[in-house]
């Protein structure tokens, strides 16, 4: 049974911990029991399904109605399973972890793994849905679909074609500055602009195709229940990211995700469909996009100052609770709060006028010299490490581990 210490290369994490993993899951559950405890839901869904449920918004999503609205889920994601000489992905452990928690609270819940974009793991979530729910004995309905995945790549199983998704802008170079998590060293970066075939592949990946067919598939097999909601992420933060995020491949493709979220609702003739913009959160992929771990670094220094700061968990219970299913939207669902747009603003806190002045001050004035001072860059490579696992207070990294289980 082997130590385990972190490999970082170029703001990548290639490896897990698998206590740390376990321990963040425990956390996060504790949380929302915390929560939950005088605030339960009204309406709250008995049946829910996350597709990406692994890690980040979409395992937040899980654990918040799981054990915070007693709401049996059927979860997918896509990981590679641990060895007896190499730990597995981190999704591989928090879904061991979640399984494990629900058994011991008696709750009822079923992972998957395997290509969530193929026709079979879509006829594997139909069965696995008939089953679950009779053996909890509710009805084989799903109340709510949250749609989470964030694969760099996807098979459509139509053609069989793989598509691969890139993070670049359109029509220039960008340049900017970033920050290298393990030294904090503060670096420039350029990104070449995208080729229009990359465009279109990142829209196939991180789009809303999959999204419409996710619904069409578990409406025509009757597996939807009468008032079905389906809630999807997305992100925009502030003027100085777009240039790589909102206006660049990315944001072409949430701008896909919202063209699907028109489509669905369409289809079924009312408001099924939402898309939440959720709050800037330290992710496996989030280290590695130019800015935004600069960015990040001043903004969670704001934030805690303020004491508005929220990870996941915290995202994830308050928009179940204050959105997706409060009072009011219970019973209809277009008394769920949106903008202009449609869309559900979990990031108002973020983009708070005297938040994003403050952190674009401090941006301004970070220095090499200044920076474990004036940014929260230790917190972000704390967070960064945590979602694989390290740096999680409780766990003895200097022991051995076994990687195969937990």
């Amino acid at each position: 049974m082997p130590i385990i210490k972190a490999m970082v290369r170029n703001n990548i994490c290639i490896n897990s911990h698998p206590a740390g993993c376990v321990k963040i899951v425990e956390d996060e559950i504790e949380y929302t029991k915390k929560y939950f405890a005088t605030e339960k839901i009204v309406g709250a869904p008995k049946l829910a399904l996350v597709i990406g449920c692994s890690t980040g918004y979409g395992l937040a999503s899980r654990i918040a109605l799981e054990f915070g609205c007693n709401t049996v889920t059927v979860g997918i994601s896509f990981e590679k399973e641990g060895s007896g000489t190499k730990p597995g992905t981190p999704g591989f452990y928090n879904n061991l972890a979640f399984e494990r928690s629900c058994e011991k609270a008696g709750l009822a819940a079923k992972t998957l793994n395997g290509d969530a974009y193929s026709h079979d793991m879509k006829n594997k979530v139909i069965d696995s849905v008939k089953k679950i729910a009779q053996e909890a004995g509710i009805p084989a309905k799903i109340d709510l679909i949250v749609y989470s995945l964030a694969s760099p790549v996807r098979t459509d199983p139509e053609v069989g074609v793989m598509y691969k998704s890139v993070i670049k802008p359109i029509g220039s170079i960008y340049s900017g500055s970033t920050i290298d998590i393990m030294s904090a060293q503060i670096n420039q970066t350029s990104v070449e602009p995208a080729t229009e075939e990359e465009i279109i592949n990142t829209i196939k990946v991180m789009g809303g195709e999959d999204w419409e067919i996710w619904m069409n598939v578990l409406g025509k097999a009757d597996v939807l229940a009468d008032d079905v909601r389906s809630v999807a992420y997305t992100y925009i933060g502030p003027e100085l990211s777009w240039a790589i995020y909102k206006n660049g491949t990315i944001g072409q493709a949430k701008q896909d995700l919202e063209r699907a979220a028109k489509a669905i609702n369409q289809k079924f003739g009312r408001t099924v469909a939402f898309i939440s913009v959720n709050k800037a959160a330290v992710t496996r992929a989030s280290a590695v996009i130019p800015i935004i771990p600069f960015y990040i670094s001043c903004l969670f220094r704001v934030m805690k100052d303020m004491k508005i700061h929220e990870g996941c968990i915290e995202q994830m219970c308050r928009l179940y609770k204050d959105h997706v299913y409060r009072a009011e939207a219970a019973q209809d669902s277009t008394k769920i709060p949106v903008d202009e747009k449609g869309l559900i603003r979990l990031d108002d806190w973020e983009m708070r006028d005297d938040v994003q002045k403050a952190t674009i001050d401090r941006m301004g004035k970070i220095t090499q010299e200044n920076i474990f001072t004036e940014s929260d860059v230790q917190g972000f490579k704390h967070d960064f490490l945590a979602v694989h696992g390290f740096d999680v207070e409780g766990v003895d990294y200097e022991s051995d581990v076994v990687t195969d289980t937990i």
